[in-house]
This record gives structure tokens, sequence and C-alpha cells, in this order.
């Protein structure tokens, strides 16, 4: 079985770099996720304790204080980060400039879904899922239309 420091990747496409025992993480460690950002812990025998979750924009998760999209503050992280545009110029997601959605389909944060397959694609169009019901039902109520952006730009 794995012992120390090493280094492993899943199936998944998750990476594991630290601290294991006896084929388990054990110690300080990080899953890596294949798009960015990750989960840094103490393990004990392969579960976390005193871990943190940073997003692949760096925005780190705080159970206890945290204030991201909470209904007072509806900034983006890149907004946080980088101030508002000017009036007149919308950010639509935390990517800016967002991605270009395909005809007929929705942005639904992870990737495209198109609601006549009911599938979900990631940005590089690579199969994530198939929606089920209460996903498809949310991502025609809540996400991004490529029918609803226009090419308008503001006038000076």
């Amino acid at each position: 079985r794995m012992e120390g420091f090493g280094y492993y990747a899943l199936p998944t496409g998750m990476e594991y770099r630290g601290w294991l025992w006896d084929g388990m993480f054990h110690g300080k460690g990080e899953l890596g996720l294949p798009k960015g950002g990750g989960y840094q812990a103490l393990w004990d025998r392969g579960v976390p304790s005193q871990g943190k979750y940073t997003f692949a924009d760096g925005l780190e998760y705080d159970e206890e204080k945290w204030h991201y999209c909470d209904g007072y503050d509806r900034r983006f992280y890149t907004e946080i980060c980088s101030g508002f545009k000017p009036p007149g110029i919308p950010q639509l997601t935390n990517l800016d400039p967002p991605q270009i959605i395909p005809k007929g389909c929705y942005d639904c944060g992870d990737g495209f879904y198109n609601p006549k397959t009911r599938v979900v694609v990631d940005y590089k169009r690579k199969f994530l899922r198939n929606a089920d019901d209460a996903e498809h039902e949310w991502i025609l109520r809540t996400c991004r239309k490529a029918w609803d952006i226009t090419e308008d730009k503001p006038k000076p």
C-alpha cells in the first residue's frame, strides 16, 4: 500500500498531492480538481478535517463567514476583486467576457445545456451529464439563454 508523501491521479481527473498512510490520505494534502481549484485538508485515515475549498478563480469557501452571493451582496468574485465596470457595460458572469452560448442552449455555469437533448456539455463541448427533471426546470427558469444576448454595445 502507498505510504509517505506522494502524488496520486484519480480516474476522475482529480489529483491528490500529500501524505498517505496504509493507502489512504493521511496528514496534510490537497485534492485538486481538473479545471482548477481544490480542497486542502488535514486528513485522518481518508477522512478530511480542518479543510478549505478554493474555487478555480481563487475564491475561498468559508463555512463560517460565507457572504458570496448571499442575497445582500450580489457581485461576482471578479467584481469584488477588480471593481465594477462602467455604467452601461454589464458583467453577466464571473468570467468576463462570458462564454458564447451555442444557438438554442443555456449557460448553466459549468457548461452548456441543450433542452432538446437534455445534455450538459462543458465549455469545450465534452459530455458532463444528462439533466434530470429538476435540473432541466431549474436551468430553463434561471440560466442565461443564447437568444437573450444582444450584440448591442453602449453608445458613448
